[in-house]
């Protein structure tokens, strides 16, 4: 880890808060309970025990490994329906086949992201390829859920296909650390991923005793979850290491630092950045929908239930049903 990297990071453009910005304090750090997800495949719930005020619009997290799968081993998530939001699914390390009932897919791979709007439904899968399957090997990525606003929930399905050549890179003044803005914008700085919802995603990677303090729009929320490493957020440098999340209180820069010492087996604190632009508006959410309301919820279910959503390709030898 990471896949997307420079040798010379002061080759590359720097981001730094201006001198008069507003420190944001941290407003508490919680810890990722671990779990399984689809056929199998470990995560860590990010956002779990975090009030769904500080994390408006996003609705959840999983980090998906790290895991370095033996021989048959590797696992996906069998078809499965969305509707009413976005989900964002980069690949920090291995290979991940993404196919949906509207004939859209792909492979993500090694910094590689899928960004797919759900919006009015569709059948989804995701899997490894059989040649990973055989193989083994390392799997590491993320799936972030973002919520539309109600005017965009039933908008037609789309997806991005961003690779990881394209995001943007950035560094800081001393050239201690590497961001890399996938979507939204950073200090002027457009990352390729378009967002219906006005949010900045970024990875950044922090060398031992590095410090990052990036201006960070007042209008957005603020979150940090630490993929791999320890450190420590906010001005008041309160600790931080893998599979925490902390929640940043308002102001107009944000600050993580990584600690002097790492692990010998995580040269680099490794942390993702994440704001947004609150929606503000009612959510009802149960499994793979988010809607506004329980009846919208109902009308997804029944939609789904009817094949609605679409049918499952005959390729797969499944049945039109559904999951």
């Amino acid at each position: 880890m990471p896949a997307v990297t420079v040798e010379n990071p002061l080759t590359l453009p720097r981001v730094a808060a201006p001198a008069d910005a507003v420190a944001r304090p941290v407003i508490g750090v919680t810890t990722a309970p671990s779990g399984f997800e689809g056929e199998g495949f470990p995560v860590r719930r990010a956002f779990a025990g975090i009030h769904y005020r500080h994390l408006d619009p996003f609705i959840m997290m999983d980090q998906m490994g790290e895991v370095d799968y033996a021989p048959g081993e590797p696992k996906g998530t069998p078809w499965h329906p969305h509707r009413g939001f976005e989900t964002v699914t980069y690949i920090i390390d291995g290979v991940f086949d993404h196919q949906d009932s509207h004939g859209g897919g792909g492979t993500i791979t090694n910094g590689d992201t899928q960004w797919m709007t759900a919006g009015s439904g569709l059948l989804h899968i995701e899997a490894p390829p059989e040649a990973l399957v055989m193989s083994g090997g390392l799997f590491h990525g993320l799936q972030l859920w973002v919520n539309l606003p109600a005017k965009d929930k039933m908008m037609a399905p789309k997806y991005q296909d961003i690779r990881g050549g394209h995001v943007q890179l950035l560094t800081t003044p001393d050239g201690g650390a590497l961001l890399r803005v996938i979507a939204g914008e950073l200090d002027g700085h457009d990352g390729p991923g378009v967002t219906h919802t006005p949010i900045t995603m970024v990875h950044a990677t922090l060398a031992p005793g590095a410090e990052l303090t990036l201006p960070w729009r007042e209008d957005f929320n603020g979150l940090a979850y630490v993929l791999a490493g320890k450190g420590s957020v906010g001005a008041e440098r309160r600790p931080i290491h893998l599979g925490q999340t902390a929640v940043f209180g308002a102001g107009s820069s944000l600050t993580v630092r990584a600690d002097e010492k790492q692990d010998s087996h995580t040269p680099d604190l490794e942390v993702v950045l994440l704001g947004g632009q609150p929606i503000r508006e009612p959510m009802a959410h149960y499994g793979p929908f988010v809607m506004n309301t329980r009846e919208e919820l109902q009308q997804a279910f029944e939609d789904f239930q009817k094949g609605r959503l679409g049918t499952v390709p005959a390729v797969h030898g499944m049945s039109e049903g559904g999951l």
